[in-house]
């Protein structure tokens, strides 16, 4: 299935700032409506967006320098019961790994293989029952390049449903066609987040109910330090691996951390309320954050003391809370009440 869409929405313009950017949007092919959409993940070397769209039980991966949409299909969707109401869930996580992409499913609470070159399903690994609800299925899956390890996260602490464990559930994915359960990282509390720095063998995440960013050695599999960034309720993180900076998303701002000075603060910056995910371009030293609630995409760039300035504040649409960095000044952001992921691109590339 393919699918083309070259209408710019907005030419918009970072008021004040000196650097423009544009807003394309990109229809998911036969969805008409409302998409539940969650994490996303830019694959560098296919230059490729993988799109989990949850109840339609597919994933979109999107072709960065075309935009062709090709849907994965045969993903199981299950009825899940959130504030008294009955929503069908499907894939809603993603992590690109060696050759292949890690599928997280809320429908079945299984993470499936997907061959991230001939796009095709591998096989499933299941991580809890299919009736087990929201606090056993997968929320972020993460592929450690480091142990060869699939981390994944449970829950959907930001609506109210903490992980049932409390802890970190660790796979063996050394082997890509068979995961294999291998051990977990107890936390005492529900994860949220997350940033891996693959050079040190660190996994950054938030615990929600104690509003605390913590790193863990993945090796160890326990907790190094614990920070407090101030966030009531940190959301997503984005790291810096060259220079040592951790961003933390806040309801309404993105707060930079120093990790190597016991989790300094070193600045932030306001971003409208309804942030979510955030994602850090290192080609670029830019920062995108989201907010849902102000339809607003905040650019900022980071000094090499970690201080940060907006370049650039992009019109959105309401409801486009996450974020995910591409290659050559692009962005691409989450759109559920329209179906669709919005492309930001720089206008003089």
């Amino acid at each position: 299935m393919r699918f083309l869409v070259c209408i710019c929405l907005l030419m918009a313009l970072g008021s004040g700032h000196g650097e423009e950017f544009g807003l394309r949007k990109l229809p998911l092919p036969g969805t008409g409506g409302f998409v539940i959409l969650d994490y996303t993940a830019y694959d560098g070397r296919q230059q490729k967006l993988w799109v989990p769209a949850g109840n339609l039980g597919l994933t979109a991966v999107i072709d960065g320098k075309t935009d062709r949409i090709t849907m994965v299909a045969g993903f199981k969707t299950g009825e899940v019961e959130l504030r008294g109401k009955k929503w069908v869930m499907g894939p809603s996580s993603v992590s690109i790994g060696n050759g292949v992409a890690y599928v997280g499913n809320r429908g079945d609470s299984s993470v499936c293989v997907i061959d991230a070159a001939a796009l095709k399903t591998l096989g499933c690994h299941a991580i809890a029952e299919q009736g087990a609800g929201l606090s056993a299925a997968p929320d972020a899956v993460v592929y450690i390049r480091a142990t060869m390890e699939l981390w994944i996260t449970t829950g959907a602490p930001p609506l109210g449903v903490p992980a049932a464990n409390k802890s970190i559930l660790v796979l063996d994915a050394a082997d890509v066609q068979r995961l294999k359960p291998k051990t977990s990282v107890p936390l005492e509390a529900s994860a949220e987040g997350y940033a891996v720095d693959e050079r040190r063998g660190v996994f950054f995440t938030n615990l929600e109910e104690r509003a605390e960013t913590v790193a863990i050695d993945v090796r160890k599999k326990r907790i190094l330090s614990r920070w407090k960034s101030g966030c009531a309720e940190p959301h997503g993180l984005a790291l810096d691996q060259t220079r040592g900076f951790l961003f933390v998303a806040c309801d309404d701002r993105v707060v930079a951390l120093d990790v190597a000075h016991d989790g300094k603060v070193l600045g932030s910056i306001q971003t409208g309320d309804g942030v979510d995910n955030i994602d850090y371009s290192a080609a670029d030293t830019l920062i995108y954050a989201a907010a849902s609630k102000a339809a607003t995409l905040t650019i900022a760039r980071v000094a090499d003391n970690g201080a940060l300035s907006i370049v650039a504040v992009v019109p959105t649409v309401k409801g486009t809370r996450s974020v995910t960095a591409g290659a050559k000044g692009t962005a691409y952001l989450i759109d559920p009440y329209g179906g669709s992921i919005l492309k930001v691109f720089r206008k003089s590339d």
